[in-house]
Formats: C-alpha cells, sequence, structure tokens
C-alpha cells in the first residue's frame, strides 16, 4: 500500500464519517439513553441507586480503559477485523444482560462484555477517521459524531416505549439487535498509510515520547475531569425528574431535547473549529465551561420551561466540546501517533467515566436528591476547563500559532517526497 504525503481530506474518508456516525449512534447513543433502563433496574433488583449506576459506569470505563487494545490490535491487523469483531461482542452482551437474575450478571455483560466489544469499535475508527483528514478534521468529526445526537433523540422515548410493552428484558434483545450493525460499520473502514508513519517509530516508541510530553498529560487530566460529570444527566436525569413528580415518558422526551441541542451542537462546533484560526482548545475550554455551568444550575430549575431551557443549554454545550476535543489531540500529538495518543487518552480518562456515576448514585443516596450530584457534575467540569487553559499556545493570537506543529513531524516535509496524487478508491 503506498503512503500518502498527507492525509486526504476527502474520498474514502467520507465513508469513515458515515461509519463513524453509525458507531457513536451504537455505542454513546446507547449509553446516553440508558438512564430509561435505570429506574427499571432499581425496582426489578430492588438495589440502591449508586450499585445500580455501576452498570453504566463500568461500560463507559471499560471502554475508554480498553481503548488501548482497540487501538494496538487495529496497527497490527488495521481498523476493519479489529471493530467487526467488536460489533459482534457488544451485541454478545447485551444479549446476555437480557437473561440477568442479578446486578452481578448485568455488570459482567453490559458492562464488561459490551464494553469490551464497544473499546475495539469507536476508538479506532475515530483514530482511522482522523488520519483521513488534517484541514477539515473538526467538520468531518463533528458530523461523525452527529450520531449521538439523533440516536439519543430517537432511543430514549424508543427504549421507554420498548420498555412499556416488552420490559427491560425483551428492551435489551431488541438492543443487542441494533448492536449487530456494528459489524456492518466495521466492514467500511480501510486503512490508510501515511508518509509520516515511520518517522514516529513504533507503538511503544509513541508510548514513551507520549508519557514524557507534558502538555499531553496535561491534556489527558483536563479530559478526565471533564468526563467524569459528563455523562451524569443521561444517567440520573429521569431519576432526577421523576423526584420531582415527572412521568417517565416526558422524562425521556427531555433526554430527547437536550440529544436536538446535542447535534445542533457538534455541527456547528465542527464547522466553527475549522473556520476561526486560533488553536481549537479555545473553543473546548468555552464548551466545557458553559457545560459545567448548566450542569450545575438543574437542581434549582424547577419550571417545565426552564428545566427545558437547560436541558438545550447542556445540549448544545455538552455536544459541541466533543468533536473538537477529539480535533485538538492530533494537534498535540499528530495524526502517526493518533492511534497509540487516543487509546492511552481514552484509558485514562476512563477513571472519570468509572466513579462519576456512581459518586452521583452515592449523594443522592446520602442526600435523598440529585442536587450536590448535579452541582458536583458542575464542578468537575469546570476544573477540566481550568487545566486546558495551560496548553501551548492559548493565550497566543499570532497566525503562526493557529495550527501547533505536533513534535517530531516538523521536518516531515524534507525527508518525504510529494506522493503521487491517488483516487478515493486507491488504497
Amino acid at each position: 500500500m503506498a503512503r500518502r504525503a498527507g492525509p486526504p481530506d476527502g474520498g474514502w474518508g467520507w465513508m469513515v464519517v458515515l461509519s463513524a456516525f453509525f458507531q457513536s449512534a451504537l455505542v454513546f447513543g446507547v449509553l446516553r439513553s440508558f438512564g430509561v433502563f435505570f429506574v427499571e433496574f432499581v425496582a426489578a433488583f430492588e438495589e440502591q441507586a449508586a450499585r445500580v449506576s455501576w452498570i453504566a459506569s463500568i461500560g463507559i470505563a471499560v471502554q475508554q480503559f480498553g481503548s488501548p487494545v482497540g487501538s494496538a490490535l487495529s496497527t497490527k491487523f488495521g481498523p476493519r477485523p479489529v471493530v467487526m469483531s467488536g460489533g459482534l461482542l457488544a451485541a454478545l452482551g447485551m444479549l446476555l444482560a437480557s437473561f440477568a437474575t442479578s446486578l452481578t450478571h448485568l455488570y459482567l455483560s453490559i458492562g464488561l462484555l459490551s464494553g469490551s466489544g464497544w473499546a475495539l469499535t469507536f476508538t479506532p475508527t475515530l483514530a482511522c477517521l482522523s488520519r483521513y483528514f488534517s484541514r477539515r478534521r473538526s467538520l468531518a468529526t463533528g458530523l461523525a459524531l452527529t450520531g449521538v445526537g439523533l440516536s439519543s433523540f430517537a432511543f430514549a422515548p424508543l427504549f421507554q416505549w420498548l420498555l412499556s410493552y416488552y420490559a427491560w428484558r425483551g428492551a435489551l434483545l431488541l438492543v443487542s439487535a441494533l448492536s449487530l450493525h456494528l459489524v456492518v460499520c466495521g466492514a467500511l473502514l480501510r486503512p490508510l498509510s501515511l508518509a509520516e508513519d515511520p518517522v514516529v517509530g513504533g507503538p511503544g516508541a509513541q508510548l514513551m515520547s507520549l508519557l514524557h510530553e507534558g502538555p499531553f498529560l496535561r491534556y489527558t487530566v483536563a479530559l478526565t475531569l471533564i468526563n467524569t460529570g459528563f455523562f451524569i444527566p443521561y444517567v440520573h436525569l429521569v431519576a432526577h425528574l421523576q423526584d420531582q413528580g415527572w412521568d417517565p415518558l416526558p422524562a425521556a422526551f427531555l433526554l430527547s431535547v437536550a440529544a436536538i441541542a446535542d447535534l445542533v451542537g457538534r455541527v456547528a462546533s465542527g464547522w466553527l473549529g475549522d473556520a476561526i484560526p486560533g488553536p481549537v482548545t479555545r473553543l473546548l475550554m468555552l464548551w466545557s465551561a458553559l457545560t459545567g455551568v448548566s450542569l450545575a444550575l438543574f437542581p434549582v430549575a424547577h419550571t417545565s420551561t426552564a428545566l427545558v431551557i437547560l436541558a438545550v443549554a447542556y445540549g448544545f454545550s455538552s455536544g459541541a466540546l466533543t468533536p473538537v476535543a477529539f480535533s485538538v489531540l492530533p494537534e498535540l500529538v499528530g495524526t502517526a501517533r493518533i492511534y497509540c495518543g487516543l487509546g492511552l487518552v481514552q484509558m485514562v480518562e476512563s477513571i472519570g467515566g468509572l466513579l462519576g456515576a456512581p459518586l452521583s448514585g452515592y449523594l443522592r443516596d446520602m442526600t435523598g436528591n440529585y442536587t450536590a450530584s448535579f452541582v458536583a457534575a458542575g464542578a468537575f467540569l469546570l476544573a477540566g476547563s481550568g487545566v486546558l487553559l495551560t496548553l501551548p499556545h492559548f493565550f497566543c493570537f499570532s497566525a503562526t500559532a493557529s495550527r501547533p506543529q505536533a513534535p517530531g513531524t516538523e521536518a516531515l516535509e524534507t525527508r518525504v517526497p510529494p506522493a503521487k496524487a491517488e483516487g478515493p478508491g486507491e488504497d
């Protein structure tokens, strides 16, 4: 396979965007809508909110902690077989969960097995997409991740309707069938060989170099803090509204309102990330801070109008931060190290995904309501926003610093001759 001098910014990359669109829907769209199952699991197993919250948290943590495995396997075998295998594991986990008789079964099936499948699908696909785009990377990532918003809009009321007619076991069987479509998404992926790949060395050399780079480590800390509070509304917002006297279906539709705003935010942020000069880190800090503020205000909103406004604000800002978060990383580590870099970031930030929802559930059990839970979630996002201020070139407004080069790639243009133009269908 001939090596390209740089990302093609199109061609088969748009098929990778399509694959990532459906994968983001079938991974994080399902996770975001899992709050609908939360209330059913509490009633079915007669357990405390904190214990039930571990189901989604384990799934999120395994998906992120196992991301380096998916990245390493993709480096060796290519993303296509890895993602297809992950789709099978994700579907199998949901299938086995429908036969669960205890929370432990759900921890193992949804949390461990499906989470492992998600680890083999999402990160390799996003890394593959980042290698196909440079100038239009933020827009391509934003379009790919709109699948989360669309699926959240559809899945939350759909799952609630399925629970009403088929109970939680039947609903999980249908979620398993949906997850099988991840196999088809994996088949769309095509590996891309870039000229800078030999410059950065193998996975071991890349890992050691990343662990010695302060900006990468600080960025990882920032995303871990953001991740701790990010998923709280999608796990506990329905339960919070039911505590305030809302019926389950209207509460689920409020998640759909947030999902619509999320969709708009992802596209708008992706466009702004490519259109506005300067480091994308500034946009990431802005959206993270706004997400934190909107989360902290949820407990003081008691009217339907106020809750809808906050749902829109949270949905837009949380959706907007996601594509730029993935766009910042290639600027820090380069496209040649994106598989290793993205896998390592996802692994470390899994700490936040693991602890966020159980901490929220624990605060609910201790205080009797979700006020402290949402305030704490907002505080984590604001703390992460503060760490982003320390990244390179954040306060630099010169044109030359608008898109900093990743270490190790400065002399690439002098080492590699221009590549022959390739058609969109060539490997």
